[in-house]
């Protein structure tokens, strides 16, 4: 077998991934390209260049849901760092439940977001709602969790880091687990106390897990949509409003065309967001 029959061999093996790749990713990406320069329905389409973005630019909502997206991917992904990075060393220590713990932090992250959403839009409920009802109990008058503009998007971050903190303590967990006693007990001979073990060895030796989380809340954050829509559907008025919501609104108005235009938008966001942040993190943990 030649060396050009051994190479070609050995990358018939890649074909079937390749070809599930092609048809699943590149293949839709490249037809979402082309159908946001036109004004389709489900039988027929109508080429019109740029119109569609040029509208969606024109979104009285836009800026405030870039504005609101920007700020709820940033809140979610800080929270979920910091709160999976405390909940991973918890769940390391030497504590008997640490098993049955586990289990309960990460189950929020298997239940359906749509039913995380309903539940927690009855649980808010200013009047009849549980966490109001106990806060009432305390003698404390609760708010309007999804009724306030200035809480309402605050509130859904938090119902999203409610469910999604057990993924990025998952990370951590298994980054803390990596690495070797020999440090710990290191900082033991020298006299380092738990303080020390967590910002000397912990902190920086578990910034694979740190970059990951990072990545995966930063993009998800971005590209939020469900949680949002099951709570608020964006309102009161616009204060919630995220671009894959807004992006919903246009597709429910059957502009299809202009709500594509919208997903490649989208699409173009996330990656000039989530791609130098990558890098930058990459190019930090080499320095490492």
């Amino acid at each position: 077998m030649t060396k050009l029959q051994r190479k070609t061999y050995s990358y018939m093996f890649l074909l079937p991934a390749a070809l599930i790749y092609f048809v699943i990713f590149v293949l839709p990406t490249i037809m979402s390209f082309f159908f946001s320069m036109t004004r389709w329905s489900l039988t027929e389409y109508e080429f019109i260049g740029f119109d569609n973005f040029i509208a969606f630019f024109q979104e009285p909502s836009l800026v405030i849901g870039f504005q609101n997206t920007f700020v709820y991917a940033l809140v979610t992904c800080v929270l979920k760092v910091v709160l999976g990075l405390l909940l991973g060393v918890l769940l390391t220590s030497k504590i008997r439940t640490k098993g049955y713990l586990r289990s309960v932090i990460f189950f929020p992250t298997l239940v359906s977001t749509i039913a995380v959403g309903l539940a927690f839009s009855m649980m808010m409920h200013p009047t009849q709602g549980l966490i109001n009802t106990t806060l009432q109990m305390l003698g404390i008058a609760g708010p309007d969790w999804l009724g306030d503009k200035s809480i309402a998007l605050l509130s859904v971050a938090l119902v999203d880091v409610w469910k999604g903190v057990g993924f990025a303590t998952v990370i951590y967990i298994a980054g803390i687990l990596s690495i070797p006693e020999e440090y710990y007990e290191a900082l033991q001979m020298d006299g380092g106390n738990a303080l020390h073990k967590f910002w000397n060895i912990i902190v920086p030796l578990s910034r694979p897990a740190t970059n990951s989380v990072i990545i995966l809340a930063f993009i998800g954050g971005l590209r939020s949509f469900d949680l949002i829509w099951a709570m608020t559907k964006g309102g009161p008025g616009f204060s919630t409003d995220l671009i894959a919501s807004i992006i919903y609104k246009q597709y429910q108005g059957g502009f299809y065309g202009l709500a594509t235009a919208g997903n490649v938008i989208l699409f173009i966001f996330v990656t000039l967001l989530a791609f130098p942040l990558q890098m930058y993190l990459n190019r930090k943990e080499v320095d490492l």
